[in-house]
């Protein structure tokens, strides 16, 4: 498999409702895909499925390297200053605090360091869990409404972090409900499969 994600004839149901089926997709790396539809679509859910959150009711999911997700919830202990939080999953991912360092420069969280995580707003914590999925070194970044409540400078710095990463050969899984004007990337309109 030369790709880094690949589904195949996956269908996903919760609770009694089938949301996809028969669904296939790949990203090679340097592909991006963007899910985009309506809200109840299955782009939460096939993010999960590709994560390895959530089983497919039928078909396979193979992935070849390590996943980064940002979903709702921000993954970072609420309690601790957001150094802190990021060092706890930079010895997760067992990446050094060099990683952490340039992660935080990209997405320009080093003056908030010692804030702790609860008092960043909406905006913060996604460019705070952003900082965590580009420190990992994960191939795959999954990446849930990622730019909700970001500023246009923090989208800027996350469209410019998602480039870099397609550059050095990673994928990204994008569900959002707008573009972001990412280049070059494929669409997969979840809705149409309802």
């Amino acid at each position: 498999m030369s790709e880094l994600l690949r589904l195949d004839g996956v269908a996903c149901i919760r609770g009694d409702r089938l949301l996809f089926e028969n669904l296939s997709l790949a990203l090679a790396p340097g592909d991006a895909l963007w899910l985009r539809g309506p809200n109840g679509a299955g782009k939460s859910s096939l993010i999960r499925l590709a994560a390895g959150l959530l089983h497919a009711a039928a078909g396979t999911v193979e992935r070849r390297g390590r996943c980064a997700l940002i979903d709702e919830a921000s993954a970072l202990d609420a309690e601790l200053p957001l150094r802190r939080a990021l060092d706890f999953w930079a010895r997760v991912d067992t990446v050094d605090g060099h990683a952490v360092d340039r992660a935080m420069t990209a997405m320009a969280m080093a003056p908030l360091s010692e804030v702790p995580v609860a008092m960043l707003s909406t905006g913060q914590r996604k460019r705070a869990a952003m900082v965590r999925v580009i420190a990992s070194g994960a191939s795959i970044w999954l990446l849930d409404e990622p730019a909700n409540g970001m500023d246009d400078a923090a989208q800027g710095r996350l469209m410019a972090a998602i480039a870099a990463h397609r550059t050095n050969g990673g994928a990204v899984l994008l569900a959002s409900h707008f573009a972001l004007g990412i280049a070059d990337l494929a669409e997969l309109d979840m809705g149409a499969l309802a």
